[in-house]
């Protein structure tokens, strides 16, 4: 009889909150070895689950909600962050680093701590910021399950982070507005940085309308892009 390797008998639970977190758990890391459990909602994530589901390790793909405490200290709990950490804590990453004219960064696998984003990191791995924003998040969440591979497979020892924390602050939907843009690349930029789903889209108000953007291209001196108007007071929307 052939001897199961120590990762098929442990338990992970993985964490998201968006559509494309619950497709890659779906097609990827639910066929990982070991045995794999789902949960998308904050009030599904409690102390005494997670204590009866005993997780190896918990990896969060992408979740804007606070963890309880008592989960952080008494079950490893991985995060991934799309800077090169202590550069970038903090919220909307990915659109924080498009507005300061970033075409690559790093997606970081880190220990979570009650501060956030400041905990030890397990690896780090090369990620382009080329595209709309989902593709992006996409893009970053089967790199993310590559490296939770590694971390579930090695079992690696996460290492402090070196360097002056910066902090990104994280955006609010009514900073989705399009303002004074100085030249279309900034506004191209600007578009594609919020084209994901549940995301506010890139939006202007004109005459009691509101003009929502998605599926810019730019060429020849001009963008071509989706639109979608509605009334003024009919469009909301929240980030991360």
């Amino acid at each position: 009889m052939a001897r199961r390797s120590r990762s098929e008998r442990k338990n992970y639970l993985v964490v998201g909150c968006k559509p494309w977190n619950r497709r890659l758990f779906d097609e990827s890391l639910r066929l990982l070895p070991g045995r794999w459990k789902y949960l998308n909602s904050p009030e599904a994530l409690t102390p005494d689950l997670v204590r009866k589901l005993a997780p190896r390790y918990v990896f969060f793909l992408h979740w804007s909600w606070r963890v309880p405490e008592e989960i952080i200290k008494q079950f490893e709990c991985v995060c991934f962050h799309m800077t090169d950490v202590p550069f970038g804590r903090g919220g909307s990453p990915l659109q924080n680093l498009i507005v300061r004219g970033y075409r690559e960064t790093k997606l970081t696998a880190l220990r979570m701590t009650e501060e956030f984003d400041a905990g030890p990191v397990y690896l780090k791995e090369p990620l382009s910021l080329e595209g709309g924003a989902e593709e992006i998040y996409l893009r970053a969440g089967r790199l993310s399950a590559k490296m939770i591979q590694r971390v579930a497979e090695e079992e690696m020892i996460p290492v402090p982070q070196k360097g002056k924390a910066v902090t990104f602050k994280r955006r609010i939907p009514a900073e989705s507005e399009v303002g004074k843009s100085g030249s279309l690349e900034e506004l191209y930029d600007f578009i594609r940085m919020l084209d994901a789903e549940g995301y506010p889209r890139a939006f202007l108000h004109h005459s009691g309308m509101r003009f929502e953007f998605s599926r810019p291209a730019l060429y020849d001196g001009r963008i071509v892009a989706d639109v979608k108007i509605t009334r003024a007071d009919s469009g909301t929307g929240k980030t991360k």
